[in-house]
């Protein structure tokens, strides 16, 4: 039973990271497309080589090592280098014929340092910035984030698993106040309405938790007992939990089912919903450079919406190291 629980805190933790907007917590490649040319893009695109000998880096079979929108990048020998995010484009034209691109941009809400500067970079060639937070209409984030409201038992939790990973939050880093940024999101009042008529509840989420952590434990999957100590008592406990939390992260994608009610997920479906309402106002102003900026537990969801709704055509993706997950020289 102890086994169960923790597996299950475990797994209701990372969730919280890859899913919940910023306000929950706080109160193959090619090169992207800039401006009518296709660019080399260095930080990125050289990724795969940041720490990683060239010879090593090459003999990575990719195909195993990633997912649609987040993966776990390895050396040859299986080593695990890195935890990285997606960029990927989508394209089309609006009504006057232009060419109209949209990236999705996949984050976690805690992150190292420079991943958010080089976020913030990027962030700068879009017209509009498409974000989440659920928070009332015309709300700034401030530079900093404003504190952390530890009170929150989610927020509390995060700010335990940042500090035991010596990482950073999205918010404390990420600058909400450029002019280019765009509320995507639900506010309060339309959260709670949607949870409530959906028939969600944090009860429901919790009792599915415990039998997706079920699942897990009869198939091998979820951090042993005898990993978590053996991280713990290592020469480098920081770096063995991060590489055991990645590897939870990673494992989400297929645990969306316990955020359902009875027609999806507020979570994750309705709130996407609220973001291509956004997208096609941005649209219809005549936008053509647009960016959508969610946890990378929304983004299966949201390609899914830009290919059947706006009927756009997948473009090029590059990769964004999140976490460093490799042996560093002293």
């Amino acid at each position: 039973m102890r086994s169960l629980f923790k597996s299950t805190f475990c797994w209701l933790t990372v969730a919280g990271f890859v899913f919940a907007s910023p306000n929950l917590m706080v109160g193959q490649q090619r090169a992207i497309e800039v401006q009518g040319s296709v660019e080399s893009e260095g930080s990125a695109q050289e990724d795969d080589q940041k720490g990683t000998p060239a010879a090593e880096s090459k003999q990575v079979d990719e195909a195993d090592l990633q997912t649609e929108h987040m993966r776990i990048r390895r050396d040859y020998r299986g080593r695990a280098m890195a935890m990285d995010t997606a960029i990927t484009r989508f394209e089309t034209r609006n009504a006057d014929g232009k060419k109209v691109f949209v990236d999705l941009i996949g984050a976690v809400h805690i992150g190292e340092k420079d991943y958010y500067q080089a976020l913030n970079e990027r962030f700068e060639q879009y017209d509009s910035m498409l974000y989440e937070l659920v928070a009332p209409e015309g709300t700034v984030i401030p530079k900093g984030g404003g504190g952390r409201d530890v009170t929150n038992p989610l927020a509390a939790m995060q700010v335990g698993m940042m500090a035991g990973l010596d990482l950073t939050f999205q918010l404390e880093e990420i600058d909400y106040t450029k002019r280019n940024f765009v509320h995507a999101d639900m506010t309060p009042e339309e959260f709670a309405e949607s949870w409530s008529n959906n028939n969600e509840s944090v009860g429901r989420i919790l009792l599915k938790s415990i039998g997706q952590s079920m699942a897990m434990q009869q198939k091998g999957g979820g951090p042993s007992n005898l990993s978590l100590l053996s991280a713990a008592f290592s020469s480098n406990p920081t770096l063995k939990l991060r590489r055991i939390a990645a590897e939870q992260m990673i494992e989400m994608d297929a645990g969306m089912a316990i955020f359902e009610g009875d027609d999806g997920s507020t979570i994750i479906d309705h709130r996407n919903a609220k973001v291509m309402e956004v997208l096609q106002k941005e649209m219809d102003k005549g936008t053509e450079k647009i960016a959508i900026f969610y946890g990378a537990g929304h983004l299966n969801d949201l390609q899914l919406r830009l290919e059947s709704e706006f009927q756009m055509k997948r473009g090029g993706k590059i990769w964004m190291e999140a976490w460093k997950l490799r042996e560093t020289k002293k």
